[in-house]
């Protein structure tokens, strides 16, 4: 079990949505926080709230996150959980995405992952004090989901990163936790409001669907981002790998496993 009462925890999208519940439970843990995140007023909102640092940086600027993590150790001392959370979305067939498209989804989204492995994980284990490396990637990083191509290359990605590292740091006593949850009551719906302009800004950024209940096309109950907090900061306790908020969400991934499995009866 990984005590969390006097840790350090930095958390990437710490102002909103599941960064921010994440940050409201851990605070209540006795674990010091840094809260990084692109939107100014909502960062300083969450920092009044919790009494924690925070630093405006984008998770898809290596040069950035050098500088957080700079931050991070300086003024915490050290590292304890680093929350890979900030991520965004756009929506529309593939065969639609611009080169732009392609580019923001897969530099913030698993770029951005990347960045947070670089620049903290290296200092995490020379420190020797073990840790909590955790990502939120989707359902969507787990099956297929039509109507969102970039951000599953993206979120399969985080997946894969989770479970090599899950693997490779069991010496170091860090865990690795990813979250993979369906609709969340969550701001990722109008993500494109952070859309920087050399990138199209927001007015180019083809929106996701519907994410709230009025969308009944759309699989999954809309759970309450509290919900899905608690089960990121008992993972983080427990290191477990995947972190499942949506049990509608197993018959899918079964079916793509299935999928796997029959194709090796056809090529024999």
């Amino acid at each position: 079990m990984f005590d969390l009462h006097n840790r350090t925890a930095v958390i990437t999208g710490g102002a909103s949505g599941i960064g921010l519940a994440t940050a409201r439970l851990l605070a209540a843990e006795g674990v010091r926080l840094l809260l990084t995140d692109v939107e100014h007023n909502a960062l300083a909102k969450a920092q009044e709230e919790l009494g924690a640092l925070g630093v405006v940086a984008d998770v898809s600027s290596y040069t950035e996150m050098q500088s957080l993590a700079d931050t991070a150790f300086d003024e915490l001392g050290h590292v304890d959980i680093v929350f890979n959370n900030a991520g965004v979305a756009v929506g529309g067939p593939i065969a639609e995405m611009t080169h732009d498209d392609w580019k923001w989804i897969i530099d913030v989204d698993l770029w951005g992952p990347i960045h947070g492995v670089e620049v903290f994980l290296p200092r995490m284990i020379e420190q020797g004090r073990g840790g909590h490396i955790a990502f939120t990637s989707s359902f969507a990083g787990l099956v297929p989901n039509v109507g969102l191509g970039p951000y599953c290359v993206a979120k399969y990605g985080v997946v894969a990163l989770a479970e090599v590292l899950h693997k490779e740091l069991r010496s170091h006593n860090i865990g690795v936790s990813v979250l993979c949850p369906m609709r969340v009551v969550t701001n990722i719906g109008s993500s494109e409001r952070n859309r920087p302009g050399e990138l199209g800004g927001p007015e180019s950024s083809p929106r996701v669907p519907d994410q709230s209940e009025d969308n009944a096309d759309q699989a999954g109950a809309v759970i309450p981002v509290e919900d899905v907090a608690r089960m990121v900061v008992n993972a983080m306790k427990t290191n477990e790998l995947y972190v499942l908020p949506h049990a509608e969400s197993r018959q899918y991934v079964q079916r793509r496993f299935a999928r796997i499995d029959r194709a090796y009866g056809a090529q024999e």
